[in-house]
């Protein structure tokens, strides 16, 4: 019997070949195209694109409207400050609307709520009250100042009780400079260390009545017995003691505007309720 020989099957052993910057042919490209998928993938991110650019467009509208809204119903047109004296209305209001955006009423509202304007010199403080959306009121509060002295330079402003209340390199207006007080130290916030610590509210009771009667003094002097002595440019006015110091300074509102461009001293010191004894002794020019 003839045994049958096995063929041996060879297997051809094949390599595999892994390419790492692979390039799909022409064909494959093709064979993978879809145009209706890839115009509908298209029209999907379009839409995506329009419906976030009409977003963003609506909100910028919104908001220029909000903001044109805002700009014109708050613009604050009234003005009004009280209580100002040492400032005019054009530097308080200088002092409270510091920018641009300070002339819009919600803005100032929302800057000076539960707060006052503090650290100006001779204000106590400032309040802003919003009266409607383009009026608005300045409330000053001024420190009460009865006269200043000339100390190193500076000019020291004291209140009533001689405390000295603020510093400063210039001179005012509305408040006379005080001269003949003895004292050796100056110190801001403390009492001005004087002998007759009375003296200061009689300063204040004279700055009140000139006030009052529409009279400027210069400056107001003191002497040792505290005779006071009042300077209306030229004209010096000796007033005494403080005894009818109320009558003495009504009358000079009628006597002071007949000794206009005139030298000399006005005596007032005799002056009282049943002898009114005036005297005006003119100096050469």
């Amino acid at each position: 019997m003839v045994k049958k020989r096995k063929r041996k099957v060879l297997r051809r052993r094949t390599r595999d070949y892994y390419y790492d910057d692979y390039t799909p042919s022409l064909g494959e490209r093709l064979a993978d195209f879809h145009p209706l998928e890839s115009l509908k993938n298209l029209l999907k991110y379009s839409r995506s694109i329009c419906i976030i650019f009409a977003i963003i467009l609506m909100l910028f509208a919104v908001a220029f409207i909000v903001f044109n809204y805002v700009s014109t119903k708050y613009t604050i047109t009234n003005i009004y400050v009280n209580g100002n004296t040492h400032y005019t209305n054009e530097e308080i209001i200088d002092m409270v609307m510091t920018d641009k955006l300070s002339h819009n009423s919600i803005f100032l509202s929302l800057k000076y709520r539960d707060k006052s304007i503090e650290d100006i010199p001779f204000v106590q403080k400032m309040d802003v009250d919003i009266i409607s959306p383009d009026t608005v009121r300045i409330n000053v509060y001024e420190k009460a100042v009865a006269g200043y002295i000339a100390y190193l330079g500076h000019y020291m402003y004291f209140d009533r009780d001689g405390i000295v209340v603020e510093s400063s390199m210039e001179t005012s207006d509305s408040v006379p400079q005080v001269m003949g007080l003895d004292f050796h130290y100056c110190i801001l916030y403390e009492k001005l260390p004087v002998e007759n610590e009375k003296v200061f509210s009689e300063i204040l009771d004279i700055t009140q009545l000139l006030d009052k009667y529409q009279l400027n003094a210069n400056k107001i002097f003191f002497d040792s017995e505290y005779n006071v002595y009042l300077y209306f440019d030229d004209v010096e006015v000796s007033l005494g003691t403080n005894d009818y110091i109320d009558e003495k300074i009504i009358q000079l509102q009628y006597i002071l505007p007949n000794l206009a461009d005139k030298k000399g001293i006005l005596e007032m010191k005799d002056f009282s309720e049943d002898k009114k004894n005036v005297t005006f002794e003119e100096k050469k020019q």
